[in-house]
């Protein structure tokens, strides 16, 4: 694997003069130029501040909006809202865990799919509905789940990789 460009790091940390007083908007700032948080990154980051990499690693496994491994090529986001509970959401999420074979917020292997379930889609009339990269699915089944999955990673043989 590739040495990760710090160029990106040092732009962030020079953007923040303070990093330890707005280190939620630093850690923002890198995922938004890594796409997650390696952790190259952020013991990069604990070194030129002296911020504690423990800290740096606390505040970024607290918070949901973090990712510590990069996101896969499709991202899917599993509808837990009141209409798709009530009408099947954990049956969705419970399929698209089987048919991908991680858990939720992890991403797999081959790099093509990472998944979580989230409060709303507002697509409630759709209801039970995952969204794929922004697409909505819905009336779901766990047939339609593995279906759907099943045909996206037909498309894409290689997987993830670009």
């Amino acid at each position: 694997m590739a040495p990760i460009d710090l160029a990106a790091a040092d732009a962030t940390l020079k953007k923040h003069a303070t990093p330890k007083d707005s280190l939620i908007a630093v850690l923002q700032d890198l995922q938004d130029a890594y796409g997650y948080l390696p952790e190259e990154v952020l013991l990069y980051v604990a070194q030129k501040t002296g911020i504690p990499a423990a800290n740096l690693s606390g505040v970024a496994t607290f918070y949901a909006q973090f990712r510590l491994s990069p996101p896969g090529k499709y991202q899917i986001m599993v509808c837990m809202g009141t209409a798709c509970h009530v009408n099947g959401g954990g049956t969705v999420a419970d399929a698209v865990e089987a048919a991908l074979g991680v858990d939720e917020g992890m991403t797999t292997e081959d790099g093509l799919f990472s998944w979580e379930k989230v409060a709303c889609l507002g697509c409630c009339s759709l209801s039970p509905v995952m969204m794929i990269n922004g697409r909505a699915y819905g009336n779901l089944t766990s047939d339609s789940v593995a279906k759907i999955l099943r045909t996206i990673r037909e498309e894409n043989p290689q997987g993830g990789v670009c």
